[in-house]
């Protein structure tokens, strides 16, 4: 079990590994060994809260398919164990920040300084445009 908080663990038979072999330097090791990891975690069918799994769902963005199994790469380390763990403290990072419950927004008014502010250059503007219509022509 992977503890994120005292509320919230997620079980490390949920999570799905692939490796593959990762590009970029590293001489001949890179063409020989699978070491870039890829986790794959189902965030419907897991054992996370709802509140939780929605809130994640919103974090993941792209890095979650069309089959509800959200996707992470590590491939930075030279081992197959070091981009594991690498996967799962970013997932682990993910689900912390997906835990925190957003503070509830407040709706505001206006003070009446504001309102008496934003009605004066309402007036001021419609005085200067007011002075620039066409003088009319008066026949008295």
């Amino acid at each position: 079990m992977i503890s994120i908080n005292d509320r919230v663990s997620i079980d490390e038979r949920e999570l799905e590994f692939d490796y593959i072999r990762a590009g970029g330097p590293g001489g001949q090791n890179v063409n020989k060994v699978s070491t870039a990891a890829r986790l794959r975690f189902h965030v419907a069918g897991s054992s996370l809260p709802p509140d939780v799994q929605a809130r994640l769902v919103r974090l993941a963005g792209r890095r979650l398919g069309q089959d509800g199994f959200l996707t992470l790469f590590a491939r930075g380390e030279r081992s197959q164990e070091a981009n594991r763990r690498d996967a799962i403290d970013r997932l682990v990072e993910l689900v912390t920040r997906a835990c925190e419950k957003p503070t509830p927004r407040r709706p505001t008014r206006p003070t009446a300084g504001s309102r008496a502010r934003r009605l004066e250059t309402k007036r001021r503007r419609g005085d200067t445009r007011a002075g620039r219509a066409r003088p009319t022509h008066d026949e008295s």
